[in-house]
């Protein structure tokens, strides 16, 4: 598979708190790949009103404005601009999350051992601190960190390019469009590596940018336990 040029590709919706660290985590994973390998990152601002616009100008990055208010349509446009500038290999992350330095060539390594058109990865919790302790003794009891797992994270999910449009893309969904991808992939037979080598570390904020994504799981699981 033709891993030359990847394109991590980032969606962001006022994250001005959180945007700088992100794309300093992705610099520094892209500084461990070999030289024959080239990464560039994208990020899709979706109707930013606060000052994630400006910091991603700092950082240098290349960056696209939209307006969907929908995560599943903002990813897609992102990831067929990559495509279309000549991305093979695509890699998600979310603009509250920190890739670890091996993030990529991690990816890297199961692509090369094993047939690969899909990789779908782990994520660890930044901060249980303002969480309650049964919180985390809950999602800890349900969360498989291990080879083989089957957990889907939009934060940390990479693909070829071939692959996401052979299968048509994802979808314009408000959430879970990650779910939708994996299933189309999984449906067209192509191969996918579930992989806790691959890791990110993404926030434990309870304000959900999607209604239905991660934020929104751990909200459940502490207002559970408030009742």
């Amino acid at each position: 598979m033709n891993t030359t040029n990847i394109a991590i590709v980032i969606p962001a919706h006022n994250e001005a708190l959180t945007i700088s660290k992100c794309l300093a985590s992705v610099q520094t994973a892209i500084e461990q790949l070999p030289s024959t390998i080239t990464a560039t990152v994208l990020v899709v601002l979706d109707s930013c009103s606060d000052d994630t616009l400006t910091l991603v100008k700092h950082a240098g990055v290349d960056y696209l404005c939209c307006d969907y208010r929908c995560v599943g349509q903002v990813r897609d446009f992102g990831i067929r601009h990559a495509i279309a500038s000549g991305a093979t290999w695509l890699a998600c992350t979310d603009a509250d999350s920190l890739v670890t330095a091996d993030w990529l060539t991690q990816q890297i390594t199961h692509i090369n051992h094993q047939p690969t058109a899909m990789i779908c990865g782990v994520v660890s919790v930044d901060d249980w601190a303002h969480l309650t302790p049964q919180t985390r003794k809950d999602y800890i009891a349900h969360y498989q960190d291990k080879m083989g797992h089957r957990h889907i994270h939009g934060a940390n999910l990479s693909f070829s390019s071939a692959a996401y449009l052979a299968v048509g893309g994802f979808a314009a969904l408000p959430c879970h469009e990650d779910v939708d991808l994996v299933k189309k992939f999984e449906k067209q037979n192509f191969a996918i590596t579930w992989s806790n080598r691959v890791r990110v570390i993404t926030s434990s904020r309870l304000q959900a940018r999607a209604a239905e994504g991660f934020a929104a799981f751990l909200a459940n699981l502490e207002t559970s336990h408030s009742q």
